[in-house]
């Protein structure tokens, strides 16, 4: 392509990016949707173990962390869960609900990819797939604000839509291409980091801890946030499961704001008064760690007890400290070394700071006609289909508007 003129040029072709491009299409506009991808939207294609977790029927704004926490209240209240359940069912595709309001397809992740490609269609949406971009720059004139130099040729656009994502699992092509942009034009992008990612431990308390890898039980995770009732996992390596992940955003987002890291906080019995449990068995002379096995994996429950030196009968122990102990079974604190990193990572935290957008619109309030959507933001949903109908949600704002 040579010099070609569109309305709006997309650059991404993930979920967000479709779910622009279609939406302005419909609306008239002309659209390119380009992406230096080979396969399409390939992180919509392994989502919820292929399925895709599209949505969730619970969204609300408080299931997001954002450095500007309201900012994402608009486009959910304008382009709801429901909204994208009835695309859903026009389109034909059958859905089931698991714990929490969470909806996945029941054959394929790759229903969704062809929905919005359909939608595409519908709204006579042009493809340069791929395609590379290699600069963009503004020219001035209201009606090609953007030149878009690309691996095919040059571009010119009214308005430009980024839709590149975040730096989460690397091996299907996540760049950092979004935030470099959003710099160029003097946009602040706050720093991203690996989020809904598992958790490592510093090497002394994974040495007690290694041998309970693979084992598995229901936790109450938290860091200085909302609480998680999900599973927790031990690794070779230190901590994952659902909730492991939902807390390791606030792990994450805690850590722009304070010197050290702060601990996680995992409830071990949830749903138990352990102090009055615990003192309610003060007499028996089975030890502490074959009572917690009624309610914790054996394995971990032995380990657990060894690593803070609880391996008497519990008759032995003073009221005082079976009150100490019942506090730290509801209030393990473990800090964590790290994370596994964007390799593991659902999704990235941090991203183009919210305060330089229009929260109806997604539009640079600096730069007229310059749009961000989905991942490459600085908006980090919960587990379980709300980053996708943050992608939908803004994709669809933007596409009004671009």
């Amino acid at each position: 392509m040579t010099d070609q003129r569109f309305d709006l040029v997309v650059i991404g072709a993930g979920a967000a990016g479709m779910m622009c491009a279609a939406t302005a299409g419909q609306r008239g506009r002309s659209v390119l949707l380009v992406d230096h991808a080979t396969k399409l939207a390939e992180k919509i294609r392994i989502s919820g173990g292929g399925r895709c977790n599209f949505t969730n029927r619970r969204v609300t704004a408080e299931h997001f962390l954002c450095r500007n926490p309201h900012f994402v209240r608009s486009a959910l209240s304008r382009y709801t869960a429901r909204d994208f359940i009835d695309l859903v069912e026009r389109h034909g595709i059958s859905y089931h609900e698991r714990d929490w309001g969470q909806l996945f397809c029941d054959d394929s992740a790759q229903q969704i990819i062809d929905m919005l490609r359909t939608e595409c269609d519908y709204g006579a949406v042009q493809w340069a797939m791929p395609t590379t971009v290699h600069a963009v720059k503004q020219t001035g004139y209201e009606t090609e604000r953007f030149v878009i130099d690309t691996s095919h040729g040059r571009i010119r656009a009214q308005s430009l839509v980024v839709a590149t994502g975040g730096l989460s699992i690397p091996k299907i092509g996540a760049t950092p291409f979004g935030y470099r942009l959003a710099e160029q034009f003097g946009l602040p992008v706050i720093a991203p980091r690996p989020a809904l990612v598992p958790l490592t431990l510093p090497p002394e308390t994974l040495a007690r801890l290694v041998e309970l890898a693979g084992a598995s039980f229901e936790v109450e995770a938290s860091c200085r946030g909302p609480v998680f009732r999900e599973a927790a996992l031990i690794t070779h390596r230190g901590l994952s499961g659902p909730s492991i992940l939902q807390a390791s955003s606030y792990w994450q987002a805690q850590a722009y704001d304070q010197d050290e890291w702060a601990p996680l906080s995992l409830n071990l019995l949830p749903g138990i008064d352990t102090e009055a449990w615990l003192l309610g068995h003060a007499s028996e002379r089975s030890l502490l760690a074959n009572l917690m096995a009624e309610h914790l994996p054996r394995r971990f429950a032995h380990a657990w007890c060894a690593l803070h030196g609880w391996e008497k009968p519990i008759n032995q122990f003073r009221h005082a400290e079976l009150r100490a102990i019942a506090a730290t079974l509801a209030d393990w604190q473990l800090t964590p070394s790290g994370t596994q990193g964007y390799a593991k990572a659902e999704v990235t935290l941090g991203g183009v700071d919210t305060h330089a957008l229009s929260s109806k619109t997604m539009e640079a309030r600096s730069v007229p006609g310059l749009y961000f959507v989905g991942e490459v933001m600085d908006v980090t949903g919960h587990l379980g289909g709300y980053n996708f109908q943050w992608a939908w949600s803004s994709g669809y704002a933007a596409g009004q508007h671009a």
